[in-house]
């Protein structure tokens, strides 16, 4: 687990390279999708954290010009191109004149890791660990960048949703989308999971230390006892090498628990 990499980011805690032992799990082959969320909510009128503070991250590029004065209420002011935006929740993510008709298979977003846990208890499952999601990742490759390799694109194929062009002025969609793209839209990886590169990061079960698995035990590891921000794995389809290189699997980040963006989602697991 972990990396000792330069592409590395030691504020992260990335590293060191460490052999730690799970107990075995079962995970889900997809992310959560809008058509499953959508079957939650239905099934229980949950409200998410989003739809009661009445808004959420939604990325710049993906708001039209002519409606960004009506619907951003401020914007991040280390990172510009994130914008408060009225109404934007898991089902209108870019704001009160979108919807998911057409995305019914690609990961559900603007979901905090509070709700993830709501959709968790009705389904009857749980978040992933930390160490159990990029074991997973991994996909029974060991010290790799990505979960098919050492090579972004092999033979110069997209293997994942990530941002191409000039961050975060130009994204080409090389790949074949700008912005989430469906759960199965790329190969899977040796375990037969998709999407654990790119398109929409997940949360984890772990409050976020940037050093505390450096003494912790090694056995099922599971975060420190607290924190005040969650674990966040994968990347998005916002990631590029030149800022945010965070689509390799021992990449980590996090995020509060409250939390909601365009760009955020989850998977399930069982013990």
């Amino acid at each position: 687990m972990g990396t000792d990499s330069v592409e590395g980011f030691p504020q992260d805690g990335e590293g060191p390279v460490r052999e730690v032992s799970l107990s075995p799990f079962l995970i889900d082959k997809y992310p959560v999708t809008n058509e499953l969320f959508a079957n939650f909510i239905a099934a229980t009128s949950y409200k998410t954290e989003a739809e009661r503070f009445g808004w959420s991250f939604v990325f710049l590029g993906h708001i039209p010009r002519e409606r960004r004065q009506e619907l951003i209420e401020d914007t991040a002011a280390a990172a510009p191109w994130w914008c408060k935006v009225r109404g934007a929740k898991w089902n209108t993510p870019e704001g009160p004149y979108s919807d998911v008709r057409s995305r019914g298979k690609h990961p559900v977003v603007h979901v905090s890791w509070n709700d993830a846990e709501a959709f968790c208890r009705w389904s009857g499952q749980r978040l992933l660990t930390e160490a159990e999601w990029e074991y997973a990742a991994r996909g029974g490759l060991e010290q790799k960048t990505y979960p098919w390799g050492d090579k972004l694109r092999p033979g110069g194929e997209h293997r994942c949703n990530i941002w191409q062009g000039v961050f975060p002025d130009e994204d080409t969609g090389d790949d074949g989308y700008k912005g989430t793209s469906p759960v199965d839209a790329f190969p899977p990886n040796g375990f037969g999971i998709y999407s654990v590169a790119g398109n929409a990061w997940e949360w984890c079960a772990d409050w976020f230390s940037p050093d505390f698995h450096r003494t912790a035990d090694r056995n099922n590891p599971q975060g420190p006892p607290n924190g005040s921000s969650r674990v966040m794995r994968g990347g998005s389809f916002l990631c590029h090498k030149s800022y945010c290189n965070r689509y390799r699997v021992a990449a980590r980040s996090s995020n509060t628990p409250d939390s909601s963006t365009s760009n955020l989602g989850f998977r399930c697991a069982r013990s």
